[in-house]
């Protein structure tokens, strides 16, 4: 049996670059046969960070890159035409969604519905085996146990509501092959987006400050599940597997879940592919998080000691003062922001360009919960964690690979 070609949509700037690592490794034997990435920005030269590892890959023969408008439908439809010889896409992996908490929610509507949307449609027209979506950690949970699939969970913010609305429209579906992937906080070599990875960079500035690194939230519990991005890309090829023989309606059987409303019953007549707020929607979901249980207070213990120093938690005086101060955000900032570029600027050598921020937005400072049971997916699929702990280890490797392709200070004193 032939390896399947595969296209994967979107996710340049957060985990599909791990993916294709995988299905196309350095050294060793392809997974596929050919595999298409296809997003909106440029690699040649670059509009987005892409590490140096992808830039290795995309001189691959087995990987090709196409930079186009996927809120184009026609544009779409030419996506899935393989090139001349090969055999068509069997196994499609949608990344696409607009990932920035602060996008409005007619963005959110346009680039993470509208386009997910299409390109099922298309997938389904073209009746590929797999279609597999990434869901990224868009949710608040309760702060008790960890929450399995069949739990309702609530969407965070705009973002959370329409990324939520997007898994509607596609189980609405009917002969798409879905399966849905839903994460915890990811991080990763090279991945320089989301909260962890901020952890990380700001850590790494109280380190030599040699200051405490401190946090508004006091030590509760705070969930903050973990995954390591060699597990997205893992589980995302592993759920691509699985479904493939089985289609959807079997993949239902197995392991469907209600995907239930959380949006404004009016949005339905204004927007386009919305299935109505009362109809029963049905799809193949699994969570995958590691088994670290990860919390605020240990991720941040975890990263500060990484880096030498300690993680602490602001009085209650100045946590009150902070959150009603409306620049509280600049205040937090300051400090670690200057330190920051005083690193980068005397690294031996110095660092013009880095990828990395130790800007913390206002989503990234506020309080997160989210607990996420994997077992499900372990069960059911039989998937195996790769890196299964967050720890000093798996942070040594993402700080390692960020300095050999010079993206990270090198500091004689504290580095």
């Amino acid at each position: 049996m032939s390896a399947p070609n595969v296209l994967v949509f979107g996710g340049l700037n957060t985990c599909s670059r791990t993916l294709v690592g995988l299905l196309v490794p350095l050294t060793g034997e392809p997974l596929v046969g050919n595999v298409r990435v296809v997003d909106k920005f440029s690699v040649f030269p670059p509009t987005t960070y892409i590490g140096a590892e992808f830039a290795q890959l995309l001189t691959r023969p087995q990987v090709e890159y196409k930079q186009a408008n996927l809120t184009v439908p026609a544009t779409i439809a030419r996506m899935f035409d393989p090139p001349e010889g090969q055999a068509p896409y069997e196994y499609v992996f949608d990344f696409t969604g607009e990932v920035q908490f602060d996008r409005t929610e007619m963005i959110q509507i346009d680039r993470t519905c509208q386009v997910a949307r299409m390109i099922a449609l298309e997938a389904a027209k073209r009746k590929v085996k797999a279609f597999v979506r990434l869901q990224h950690p868009f949710y608040e949970t309760s702060a008790k146990g960890s929450h399995d699939e069949k739990e309702d969970i609530k969407p965070d913010g705009v973002a959370g509501t329409w990324w939520h609305e997007t898994l509607r429209m596609l189980a609405a579906i009917d002969d798409l092959n879905l399966v849905i992937l839903r994460i915890g906080f990811v991080y990763g070599p090279y991945i320089n987006w989301g909260s962890i990875a901020s952890a990380i960079t700001v850590a790494s500035v109280y380190g030599h400050m040699k200051k405490p690194m401190k946090s508004m939230w006091s030590p509760g519990k705070n969930p903050t599940n973990t995954v390591h991005a060699e597990d997205v890309a893992g589980a995302m090829w592993a759920l691509a597997e699985w479904m493939a023989p089985k289609g959807r309606k079997e993949a239902d059987t197995l392991a469907g879940e209600a995907i239930i409303f959380h949006n404004e019953k009016s949005k339905a007549a204004s927007v386009q592919g919305m299935p109505p707020p009362d109809k029963k929607l049905i799809a193949p979901l699994f969570n995958l998080v590691d088994d670290s249980d990860s919390t605020l207070l240990s991720v941040g213990q975890t990263v500060t000691s990484f880096f030498g120093t300690t993680f602490e938690f602001f009085n209650f005086v100045e946590n009150t003062v902070l959150k009603l101060r409306a620049d509280a955000v600049e205040e937090i900032n300051e400090h670690h922001v200057g330190g920051w570029t005083e690193m980068i600027s005397t690294s031996s050598p110095p660092i013009p360009n880095t990828p990395l921020s130790a800007y913390m937005d206002k989503w990234a400072l506020e309080k997160h919960v989210l607990a996420l049971s994997n077992r499900k997916l372990l069960e059911v699929v039989g998937y195996r964690l790769k890196r299964p702990t967050f720890g000093k280890e798996t942070i040594g490797e993402v700080v390692e690979r960020w300095k050999e392709e010079g993206s990270w200070p090198m500091l004689r004193a504290s580095e």
